[in-house]
């Protein structure tokens, strides 16, 4: 897209401006930093710039609080290595519990800004999790910066938060971690609150760790009766879609645990380079319907699902795995493609020897190679006698 200078002056100064939060202060603060951003810049049309940012981190966990800490403050920094120079034009938080304040100046190449959160903690005893959504010149979406902890009424002590999942003087809140949805060709990380919970410093390593899956742990050694952060990345692999668990044991002062770390990812097609003749020309299902109910069954009978579903789009329709949240339901074969304007069926066996008496509702998650429907949820519901 071409954009002359006056064009980027006016939206910058429109946008900062313009700005939501009552920390920006007067209008008067930006004429010095948009003067210096008009020197460094040619007044002829150029391409508009494609910035180049690393952040310290997009995650800031607080951990465990208590509402008597107070106010809870953290900030961000990313650094500008691209050859242009980045505004920051607004960070908007996703709600009035959190105060923002940002770098001003245009980012030059080489430097830093940074974004300042406080977090007023005035809500009570409760897990939150809040999101600042930052714009910034040459970059086409926002990026999001999250804020999170657990507030609780009062302090506890390591054992008490951390000691019903140990591996030894290892303190865990839980065994089973998640990240967020994964897309082919990307990464994701997550981190999490760790304790030792002994009377010595605690030095931990991984082994027997899925070759998709990094751990570290920081700081390490954790010194006796502290917390640390364990850091945990999955990259995605070509050849698994849907649900994946992870796993990575952990070595403690050199004791192998009786127990691995359970890392679960959920990983979809990555439709972000394709064009908008593929997007146009991709698969497009319908299925009949999102429920299937077979009404009454006895327990330890095996009850034949089937969706049917029909492929509106021009390229034919490809699943990629079926997740479903109770073993008793199963794939009874591996989907056929359904080509354009065709009609297939997804078909499943139900064990109901698996499953309890009474009403039962099992989700089936449907990872998929359509751009409009990348993953489509089913149902099958029913009474088991």
């Amino acid at each position: 897209m071409k954009m002359t200078f006056v064009t980027f002056i006016s939206a910058f100064a429109l946008a900062t401006c313009g700005s939501r939060s009552a920390n920006n202060g007067p209008a008067s603060e930006y004429t010095a930093p948009v003067q210096e951003l008009a020197a460094s810049m040619e007044a002829e049309p150029v391409e508009e710039p494609v910035a180049v940012i690393t952040w310290d981190k997009t995650v800031h966990d607080f951990g465990d609080v208590s509402v008597t800490d107070g106010p809870l403050s953290c900030s961000f920094t990313l650094t500008n290595t691209g050859s242009e120079p980045i505004a920051i034009f607004e960070v908007v938080s996703s709600c009035g519990c959190t105060d923002v304040k940002w770098t001003k100046e245009p980012v030059q190449p080489g430097k830093t800004g940074t974004i300042s959160a406080t977090y007023k903690n005035e809500d009570g005893p409760m897990p939150f999790d809040k999101t600042l959504t930052v714009y910034l010149s040459g970059v086409k979406r926002p990026v999001i910066l999250r804020l999170r902890g657990v507030v609780h009424e009062k302090k506890k002590s390591l054992s008490e938060l951390y000691g019903a999942q140990k591996l030894g003087a290892f303190g865990l809140k839980t065994r089973q971690l998640k990240t967020g949805n994964l897309k082919q060709g990307q990464r994701t990380s997550e981190t999490a609150s760790v304790a030792n919970l002994g009377k010595k410093p605690l030095t931990i390593s991984f082994v027997d760790v899925s070759p998709q899956l990094s751990l570290t742990v920081e700081p390490n050694p954790i010194p006796a009766g502290s917390t640390a952060t364990l850091h945990y990345t999955v990259e995605a692999d070509p050849a698994l879609y849907g649900k994946n668990i992870y796993i990575g044991t952990p070595v403690l002062n050199g004791k192998k645990a009786d127990a691995p770390l359970e890392i679960t990812t959920w990983t979809q097609e990555n439709f972000g380079s394709i064009t908008a003749e593929q997007r146009d020309n991709g698969p497009i299902p319908y299925f009949e319907t999102s429920t299937f109910n077979y009404g009454f069954a006895r327990k330890g009978e095996k009850v034949e699902i089937t969706f049917n579903c029909s492929n509106k789009g021009i390229n034919a329709f490809h699943i990629y795995k079926a997740d479903t949240e109770s073993p008793a339901l199963s794939l009874a074969a591996q989907p056929e493609d359904i080509d354009g304007n065709k009609k297939g069926s997804v078909r499943f066996t139900l064990d109901t020897s698996l499953l309890d008496k009474g009403e039962n509702v099992i989700m089936v998650s449907l990872t998929t190679n359509s751009p409009l429907r990348p993953l489509v949820n089913l149902f099958v519901a029913g009474e088991i006698r």
